[in-house]
């Protein structure tokens, strides 16, 4: 083999081993069947969430997967795969599996999630969770919803002696 092929094989090895490092999320999904405008629509999707979708050898996926320690990953790594990279965790699996209820041929194989495996059952359920916001928004949410209570515990107490005093004073008068 070419040294220059060699090398740069090793460089999108070390590539791919910087970006299943890095990413919150990683799902592997098979595309068998997408035609060129349905890519193209999919891949407009998961930019308008700053999601990457990248396309490459099964051979050095797995390469750069065993390098890690993911060698569940690397078995999963047949056939025509697009991998889908992102800093939140939900947003490729909520987007593909979205995108897949439409399209059929788009399947979800397998993921990593925080440094896991996840196999496709996973990835069903990750995809019915909000996004970071939403999540963010809930949380609040159950944060505020104590605060609130007491709030409006404490203006009954409030009104309910106003309202006492109120009536007594009507009697005097």
């Amino acid at each position: 083999m070419n040294q220059a092929i060699l090398e740069q094989k090793k460089q999108v090895v070390s590539d791919l081993t910087e970006k299943l490092k890095n990413s919150a999320s990683v799902v592997v999904a098979e595309y068998r069947g997408l035609n060129v405008a349905e890519t193209t629509e999919l891949r407009r999707t998961l930019r308008a969430e700053n999601v990457h979708m990248g396309v490459y050898k099964n051979s050095l996926v797995a390469r750069a997967a065993e390098a890690l320690g993911y060698n569940d990953l690397a078995e999963k790594m047949t056939g025509p795969n697009a991998l889908v990279f992102s800093e939140d965790a939900v947003a490729p699996a909520r987007i593909l599996a979205k995108f897949a209820k439409k399209h059929k041929n788009l399947v979800l194989k397998t993921g990593l999630v925080d440094g896991k495996v996840v196999d496709e059952a996973g990835l069903k359920e990750l995809s019915s969770l909000p996004n970071k916001e939403g999540m963010i928004a809930m949380f609040a949410g159950c944060l505020n919803y104590p605060v609130g209570a007491f709030a409006r515990a404490l203006k009954a107490v409030a009104d309910a002696r106003d309202g006492g005093a109120a009536a007594t004073e009507e009697a005097a008068a």
